[in-house]
């Protein structure tokens, strides 16, 4: 990951590394303050590729406390971020998935997203290329003409004009000197796509976070309270036999919650999509199909209103917690209900084409393939 690890630097520091990282694999937890250095070495390439390889291992293999996540975001969002502040009316909220989950569905959160910034939230996305699915966010939203590699002003410009964008968090215009090159040798999921994912250059304080165990909802949602959320909601959702997770509020089975408040407390409590008035979902109906230009054009079906069945619904679920921390609902019921309502108006679709519009600097070509994409989804 590195290079020469060692250039510079002491036998007794490479030690001293190196038995943190057997701390991690006994058991033991490092303090936010070791969790930040530690990180900040990797990040500099201060260690051999192998150490910098076994404490991403070990530290996930343990379950990441939330000192140890807001102590590696500390250290990708100082020292490897490029930072902007949207000038937005209201709150700047954001959604992802952490990904390294058991079920592989299309890009739900994407979805809601844009139903959510189509309500006039403003969305300040930072998602990744897929790594340990199928087709990531950044992979679909290319595809549909969004640019992806562009520079965060541009990002900034789009939130701002369009209320919604996405900064590339494997692009070195939004973290220019090391989480790429982290990112690009690795093939397995760690607990960097959760640090690192909340490392958004626009720092959103409002946010949905879907987590890949049951055992990170907690974690998580203490994390985002440490580093300056105000209101987020993280969940787990399970399979209709509850042996397997998907990093989404799901529609198949039971999701875990734990809520964050305004008052900054945390409630952890289980929901049930039929409690909200959907149906049981189909899990073959939701798994992506590996194919990026076919989900394109499916999300488009979505998004225009044309596909009413378990995709929307699922959408529709997971936007509701968008809607609720920005009060436009009052309870989750309402903002299933709502999203749905924003999808038969035309209004999701056509933030997408002014998302097209505004994050590119020259948008004429896409918004052409675009149209052409939308003729697939209608016929």
């Amino acid at each position: 990951m590195s290079g020469d690890g060692r250039k510079g630097f002491s036998e007794e520091r490479l030690r001293h590394f190196g038995r943190r990282v057997d701390a991690l694999i006994k058991g033991q937890s490092l303090s936010r303050e070791e969790a930040f250095d530690l990180f900040t070495q990797i990040l500099k390439a201060e260690q051999p590729d192998l150490q910098q390889g076994a404490f991403l291992a070990a530290i996930t293999a343990k379950g990441a406390t939330a000192e140890e996540i807001a102590g590696i975001w500390e250290a990708v969002y100082e020292m490897d971020t490029l930072k902007v502040s949207p000038n937005v009316q209201g709150l700047l909220a954001e959604n992802c998935g952490t990904g390294m989950d058991s079920i592989k569905t299309f890009n739900i959160s994407t979805a809601a997203s844009i139903v959510a910034a189509a309500e006039g939230i403003s969305m300040a996305k930072h998602g990744s290329r897929a790594v340990t699915s199928r087709c990531g966010t950044v992979d679909i939203l290319e595809v549909l003409g969004v640019d992806v590699d562009c520079e965060v002003g541009l990002v900034k410009r789009s939130i701002e004009v369009a209320g919604i964008g996405i900064f590339n968090g494997t692009s070195k215009r939004v973290h220019p000197s090391a989480l790429s090159r982290i990112l690009s040798q690795i093939r397995f999921g760690t607990i960097l796509n959760v640090a690192a994912s909340l490392a958004n250059p626009a720092l959103p304080t409002y946010g949905v976070r879907g987590v890949y165990s049951r055992e990170m909802i907690l974690p998580v949602a203490r994390a985002m309270r440490e580093i300056g959320y105000k209101r987020a909601f993280v969940v787990h959702g399970r399979s209709s036999d509850g042996l397997r997770g998907m990093d989404e509020i799901s529609t198949l089975g039971r999701t875990d919650v734990a809520e964050l408040d305004g008052d900054g407390r945390i409630r952890e409590y289980a929901l049930n999509a039929c409690e909200l008035g959907l149906k049981r979902g189909d899990e073959s109906a939701l798994l992506n199909l590996g194919d990026v230009e076919e989900e394109a054009v499916r999300l488009l079906q979505l998004l225009s209103g044309l596909d009413r069945e378990d995709r929307r619904e699922i959408v529709c679920l997971n936007a509701a917690p968008l809607l609720c921390i920005a009060g436009r609902s009052d309870e989750l019921r309402e903002g299933v209900e709502r999203a749905g309502d924003i999808i038969d108006s035309g209004r999701a679709v056509k933030k997408l084409i002014d998302w097209v519009r505004e994050q590119n600097s020259d948008p004429g070509e896409k918004l052409e393939r675009l149209e052409r994409m939308l003729e697939l989804a209608y016929a």
